[in-house]
């Protein structure tokens, strides 16, 4: 991917509307990253661009012009930071993406795309606002935006559906739980081919905790196992260290306490490779206390 080209189509506007690198750079980031932007030695985040756009008085698409540069699709890379903050829990950034995005029309007039914040927005709400209640009227506002009972469910409302059984977990429903994630277990089965393979060792991971949670320890492990071939089989790492570490867990809750060390340790390999240090800490802990369960 040619960087230099957005670079320097953001540095003409620039010196056409007459404002320096600082001046450009004044609430978005550093002068220092707006000259490496204009370089080429970097791509902007979808935030940054988009907010440089309306800075310079232009629309975002106008970096994306087919013929000018190759096609870059704004929409796509908004998906893809949004994705990436989600799955390292770092929810502030995420909504700060969120916030921005919502008063942009590429978004708000296109309802796939409104879709994308609502879903994230709900994210937000439950984990860090802890308003179930208003994080499921998000999600299933989210969810009628695409939702047709006449078509298959599209990767995106599959997520949304997890999203709202996750819900249903958290407040001990599990009987509606189960029901949002058989229906994305039916909707995987229906679909062809998955772009994102993590869809369904989301499903499985989700499934093995309400199994745990209704004391079906065996049954949990098993789908944990399944998870764990499904990863492998794709080349998938997403979720392997949370899954091996569950396995662990749930060795840990039926006594077994030979059978839960390995799969901590495991865990922890996983995560030193992913550098998620915060779990490594508390998986540390937890075999120390297995250890001494074992012992005594």
């Amino acid at each position: 991917m040619d960087y230099s080209i957005i670079g320097k189509k953001i540095r003409e506007l620039r010196q056409v509307v007459g404002i320096t690198q600082g001046e450009l750079a004044e609430g978005i980031c550093t002068q220092a990253l707006i000259s490496r932007i204009e370089k080429g030695d970097i791509y902007p985040s979808a935030t940054a661009l988009y907010q440089i756009s309306k800075k310079l008085g232009v629309d975002v698409n106008y970096f994306f012009e087919i013929g000018t540069t190759p096609r870059l699709d704004y929409v796509l890379e908004v998906e893809r930071q949004l994705r990436r903050l989600r799955v390292k829990h770092l929810y502030g950034e995420m909504m700060d993406i969120v916030k921005v995005e919502e008063k942009n029309p590429n978004f708000t007039q296109t309802e796939p795309n409104m879709q994308l914040l609502l879903w994230h927005r709900a994210i937000y709400t439950q984990e860090i606002l802890n308003d179930n209640i208003e994080a499921r009227s998000l999600l299933n506002r989210a969810l009628e935006l695409t939702y047709d009972t006449k078509k298959a469910l599209s990767e995106r409302e599959m997520e949304i559906l997890l999203s709202i059984g996750n819900i249903d977990f958290s407040e001990e429903n599990y009987d509606g739980a189960i029901t949002y994630y058989e229906q994305v277990k039916n909707g995987l089965t229906a679909s062809e081919y998955i772009h994102d393979k993590a869809v369904k060792t989301r499903l499985l991971y989700n499934l093995a905790r309400l199994h745990t949670r209704m004391g079906h320890y065996a049954e949990s492990n098993k789908t944990c196992m399944e998870a764990i071939r499904w990863s492998i089989d794709q080349e998938n790492m997403y979720g392997l260290g949370h899954i091996h570490y569950h396995i662990g867990y749930n060795y840990e809750l039926m006594k077994q306490y030979e059978n839960a060390l390995p799969y901590f340790d495991k865990a922890i390999f996983i995560f030193e490779l992913q550098d998620e240090h915060t779990y490594i800490n508390y998986i540390k802990k937890k075999k120390e206390e297995v250890i001494q369960f074992s012992k005594g």
